[in-house]
Parts: C-alpha cells; structure tokens; sequence
C-alpha cells in the first residue's frame, strides 16, 4: 500500500490514507451539498485502504454535524480547513479524505463526479458510508 499524508494548514489535524489504488484510479466525489461545496471539497475514499485522522493540538479539532448527522466532518479550529469525515456505527469506522488537503499535489487525480445524496434516508446514508469510505481511527498526540 502506498501512503498519502495530508493536513490542515497550521498542521494541527493531519491524516495518513494508505490505499494500493494510484491516485489516477481515485473515484474523486465532489458533493454538491452546501457545506461541501462552501469548502470546495473533493473527497475520496478507498474501502480496501486504511486511514487514521491525527489530531496534534486535540482541543484544535472540530467536529462538525449536520444534514442527518450521521458523520462527523472534521476541521481545524484553528486554521478553519475541512480535512474529511469520520462515522462510527455498530459495524466499524470509516472515513473519507478531503483531497485538497493532501500535502502532495497531485496531478493525476481523476475527473471529479458530482454527487447529491439529498435522496438518502439515514439508514441508506449509513449504508453507503459503511460500503465505500475508508476503514478509519482518530488518535490524539497531544
């Protein structure tokens, strides 16, 4: 597996996304929800991968709620950068990567597809996390 490290900007919140797919192979998600759009994310995820979100400063993590609430979108206090999501349900977490945060540039990253999940219930919601988001932890450093 390869690994991809982001973060914020102040570097408070940071992630490791380790995934065997090349970044040309990435299915890049650009919600059209108003939060996500608000942030000019562009999410990926990889089910086979693993990801752990590490929080340097914890009291700088935000954990931010809504629509459904079923997901815990994670910025940073401090700088105000949306770095991904985070669910925890009776199956497992996952999670997704916000790929604007990679420290990496990437140039080869896949055409962006646009998403609208306005339409899902809760548990269908859930559902499609728990299939397609990244196997995920939180830890904290400080």
């Amino acid at each position: 597996m390869r690994n991809y490290k982001g973060s914020c900007h102040c570097g408070a919140i940071a992630y490791s996304f380790n995934t065997e797919l090349a970044p040309d192979d990435w299915s890049i998600r650009a919600c059209q929800c108003s939060f996500c759009l608000a942030h000019c994310a562009l999410s990926t995820s990889d089910p086979r991968g693993a990801l752990r979100f590490t929080a340097l400063c914890n009291e700088n993590l935000q954990r931010y709620r809504f629509g459904l609430g079923t997901a815990d979108f994670l910025l940073c206090k401090e700088c105000g950068v949306y770095i991904g999501a985070y669910i925890a349900t009776d199956s497992g977490a996952w999670g997704i990567i916000n790929t604007r945060t990679l420290v990496a540039k990437l140039k080869h990253l896949s055409a962006q597809s646009p998403m609208d999940y306005d339409n899902e219930n809760t548990q269908s919601r859930i559902a499609r996390r728990e299939q397609r988001w990244t196997p995920a932890i939180i830890t904290d450093q400080a």
